[in-house]
């Protein structure tokens, strides 16, 4: 019993203190009470593609809306080929077919947020990854209507999880507050990220471990990750992201 009750403390500090500190910051903040509310404008993130010729591959993270908002991001992919006049992005989302191409600027805000910068791949390294983004991309198994559910996933991190994990030479993990990035495709329970860097077990996203190169060592649990970097410290608190170098 005692172990039992030490293992409910650890789950309230580390995982459900941290969310509900968000929870309740989020619910005074001012946001867009909906969707037809929000700003999905430009960030002015990006230079224009006729400036910046260079090949060029982006992985952006914003916070999602809604109450939604105060536990979970939205990950998104962008590429642009070497010379080419216009950026390509891709969105899993919920609505119409589920993964979404251009269906918003390249680096729009979501839901009013600002996106930030997960990753980012230029010039000959872009052009070489390009190919391998796109081939992860149309083996996504849940691009058909249908394949989308918020929670535990799939959703729009499991879809961009799934590239991260397919094209591992963007050293990148989907921040802390990307609920769904953890369930992997296929009900799979244990996955190794395509250079053996990174190793990933899950209970259908629900509970499990992540550990590797990438992504340190983190314990996810209803979505909520809470972790160690290595590689570049840091820690990572459930709801309120990562904090380090």
């Amino acid at each position: 019993m005692k172990f039992i009750r030490r293992l409910v403390a650890a789950f309230l500090v580390i995982y459900l203190l941290p969310a509900l500190a968000s929870a309740g910051w989020w619910y005074v903040k001012a946001r867009p009470q909906s969707w037809r509310d929000a700003d999905w404008s430009s960030a002015g993130i990006l230079p224009k593609p006729a400036q910046s010729p260079d090949a060029a591959v982006y992985i952006f993270s914003a916070t999602t809306g809604g109450m939604k908002g105060a536990v979970a991001s939205h990950a998104w992919i962008v590429t642009k080929e070497q010379g080419a006049q216009a950026y390509n992005r891709y969105d899993k989302v919920g609505w119409g077919k589920p993964i979404r191409r251009n269906a918003y600027q390249a680096d729009a805000r979501w839901y009013s947020n600002e996106p930030r910068l997960v990753a980012t791949a230029s010039g000959a390294e872009a052009s070489r990854l390009i190919p391998k983004i796109e081939a992860a991309i149309a083996a996504y198994p849940y691009s058909s209507a249908g394949g989308y559910r918020i929670w535990p996933g799939p959703n729009s991190n499991t879809f961009v999880a799934h590239v991260l994990r397919s094209v591992p030479e963007l050293n990148a993990v989907l921040p802390p507050d990307a609920v769904g990035r953890d369930y992997l495709p296929e009900g799979k329970l244990f996955q190794v990220d395509a250079d053996g860097r990174d190793l990933h077990a899950t209970l259908y996203g629900l509970a499990g471990v992540s550990a590797g190169v990438r992504s340190g060592l983190e314990l996810h649990f209803f979505g909520l990750v809470a972790g160690l970097d290595i590689a570049r410290p840091g820690i990572k608190i459930p709801a309120l992201g990562r904090f380090g170098i």
